[in-house]
């Protein structure tokens, strides 16, 4: 199982990430689409080869491929998006705000899955990108949803685990 495989890499001094990794992941309540999206979503984000490369696969395997591309399609388009709004958030002149994007977002009208899931990848996402905008934003379409917040934080719980096992494991290939 690569899961096992991705928590015998963590080193001894992270064990807390190994064990958190296991349950955020393992003991999961959401179900399968949701949860293997999400791991997908944020293993491409965490931009870690690592990571990438030993959760991929299982999340391939548990994933339809429409939900497969979907989840990718919400880390590619949330990429975009988070440094964008991310942006008109930090700037002082809030001119930028009533401006019109001009970008295309297509996907997040028609992802190809049930729209909670994709809202919940984006959002997964954009907790690693740290976009206080898009965060709002995809919470809101979840509450409206009728998604639970233990749902939403089980979501950002599954990104800060695999964005902190990724920075982990890849200091580590650095210092190697």
């Amino acid at each position: 199982m690569a899961l096992d495989e991705l928590k015998s890499a963590i080193p001894d001094y992270a064990k807390d990430l190994k064990l958190n990794l296991g349950s955020v992941i393992g003991n999961s309540d959401l179900p399968q689409q949701q949860l293997w999206g999400t791991v997908l979503a944020c293993a491409i984000t965490s931009r870690s080869p690592h990571v990438l490369r030993e959760l991929e696969p299982e999340a391939k395997a548990n994933l339809s491929p429409e939900a497969y591309t979907a989840a990718k399609s919400a880390a590619a388009v949330m990429a975009m998006n988070n440094v964008f709004y991310r942006t008109r958030h930090l700037l002082s002149d809030s001119e930028y705000g009533t401006m019109r994007a001009g970008l295309r977002m297509n996907v997040i009208g028609n992802p190809g899955v049930d729209k909670v899931d994709f809202e919940l990848w984006s959002f997964a996402v954009s907790a690693i990108n740290g976009c206080g905008m898009c965060l709002d934003s995809h919470e809101q379409v979840l509450r409206k949803a009728g998604v639970d917040r233990d749902v939403i934080q089980e979501a950002f719980k599954i990104a800060s685990v695999i964005q902190a096992v990724g920075v982990t494991l890849d200091a580590e290939a650095h210092l190697a």
